[in-house]
């Protein structure tokens, strides 16, 4: 299978040989994505936005490698300060996942790349091109 890759211009990106997201077949994972600017700066100093502007940034991977939020299976909070921010974390994976509602975990650690981010988000996906119909009683 291809593998395709994209990248975010991260300057931290080519020093760790990583990339923002990789597509081999239908499988799609997002490596960690925090909620900054165009400069990697905290788009604000509350967890929420954090987690909101990196949402967005995971959707717009997504996209780039023919994916969407709807083709998340799963899910990865790091969270800084859990007692703290989880609530508002939670809160904003709930909006964007409402109906998709894939698996998830949450979890506290100790820091994150840069002291000014509170959350820090994977996301994997598989991408089914011609999905057979749902069994009968099977939950979406």
């Amino acid at each position: 299978m291809k593998r395709r890759r994209i990248g975010s211009d991260a300057p931290w990106e080519a020093t760790v040989g990583y990339s923002r997201a990789v597509r081999i077949g239908p499988h799609v994972y997002v490596a960690g994505t925090t909620g900054i600017d165009a400069r990697g700066r905290a788009v604000a100093p509350d967890a929420y936005a954090q987690a909101r502007r990196a949402f967005a940034i995971v959707e717009a991977a997504l996209a780039e490698l023919g994916a969407t939020m709807e083709d998340v299976v799963r899910t990865r909070l790091y969270v800084v300060d859990i007692a703290r921010d989880g609530e508002a974390v939670g809160r904003a994976h709930g909006e964007v996942f409402q109906t998709v509602r894939p698996a998830a975990t949450m979890v506290e650690v100790r820091a994150l790349i840069n002291p000014a981010l509170r959350v820090e988000v994977e996301v994997d996906a598989f991408v089914v091109e011609d999905e057979p119909p749902r069994r009968r009683g099977a939950q979406e």
